[in-house]
């Protein structure tokens, strides 16, 4: 009888984990709308420019070629860009916002860090999420939004001689916090590109999730903290109705090795809630933080798949 009663228990406990990481969804998600025509050759062309540029890290010269790279794009869109600076160690650097919809008190923040990691090309890491950043703005400025829509491109996410990680993105948050300013939530565009459809080739930071998650690296993830639970259910099935490509999600605590690794801990410092979407990174990805991480690796018809997703999980949010 004990020994049952013990069986039963942990059966309890393994389901609670599962929906608690996972959140699975029931019933079946509704009828897929349609897909958001984001050009993938565009989202190809700002990589491989982004790629030209680097290396990008904070003493190279290149960190500046980018940074007007993506001033420019939107510039040229006729968007009207804030530029925020801010000096570290005797340099300049600078994030990036296009805001757009109504000047309501609270907003929505969509983010992606523009910077790479020392003398690698950074395709995936992170050109990939400013390529979708920068062809997003275009549908948002299409779109009737009911909320304030924030894209901001940060610099200085990566580590850096001297420096602290996540800076730009860090200044944005304690500025908005400072400000008083209401965050809906932000959303943090960390490697979108990479794509893999051999069995085995993805991996996880705990050894039982190869047991609740694919071991193909072929879809996208939704990622938050316990905080963002609600949130992260709601918009997996907005996003899966939004795009062909798998969505999956997961939240956990904090601790979890690297549920954190992106512009967004810079939001959960400053209290405001905010999740991560991403290939999964070096989870998958075998170029991460390396010369191979180059434009040819990536899968842009997929990563435009993703964009479609991002967008929906956007308009979702500035639901009331």
């Amino acid at each position: 009888m004990l020994t049952a009663v013990i069986l039963a228990g942990m059966l309890v406990f393994l389901a609670m984990i599962w929906v608690l990481l996972t959140q699975p969804l029931f019933p079946k998600v509704p009828a897929r709308l349609p897909v958001l025509a984001v050009d993938p050759a565009r989202l190809r062309a700002h990589v491989e420019h982004l790629c030209q540029c680097s290396p990008r890290h904070a003493l190279a010269p290149g960190l500046e070629h980018a940074a007007r790279y993506v001033r420019d794009q939107w510039t040229v869109s006729d968007l009207p860009v804030e530029e925020h600076t801010f000096d570290l160690n005797g340099r300049t650097y600078r994030n990036f916002l296009v805001s757009f919809g109504p000047r309501t008190e609270e907003r929505v923040v969509l983010g992606a860090h523009y910077d790479g990691r020392d003398d690698t090309p950074g395709a995936d890491d992170n050109a990939s999420g400013v390529a979708v950043l920068l062809e997003l703005a275009t549908f948002f400025r299409a779109t009737s939004l009911k909320t304030r829509v924030d894209l901001v491109a940060y610099t200085l996410e990566e580590i850096n001689p001297g420096l602290l990680p996540l800076q730009g993105s860090t200044i944005h948050a304690q500025t908005l916090q400072q400000e008083g300013a209401r965050v809906k939530m932000m959303v943090s565009l960390e490697m979108l590109g990479y794509y893999d459809d051999r069995v085995g080739n993805q991996h996880y930071p705990l050894p039982f999730m190869k047991w609740l998650y694919p071991r193909r690296g072929n879809f996208l993830s939704l990622v938050g903290s316990l905080r963002e639970t609600r949130w992260v259910y709601r918009l997996k099935r907005v996003m899966r109705r939004a795009s062909p490509l798998p969505i999956y999600s997961m939240t956990a605590p904090r601790w979890v090795h690297g549920i954190e690794h992106s512009d967004h801990q810079s939001f959960w410092n400053a209290g405001y809630p905010a999740v991560m979407i991403t290939d999964t990174a070096y989870l998958r990805n075998p170029n991460y933080h390396r010369p191979t991480d180059t434009p040819d690796t990536l899968n842009y018809p997929r990563m435009a798949h993703a964009a479609a997703a991002v967008y929906a999980a956007v308009v979702a949010l500035t639901e009331k």
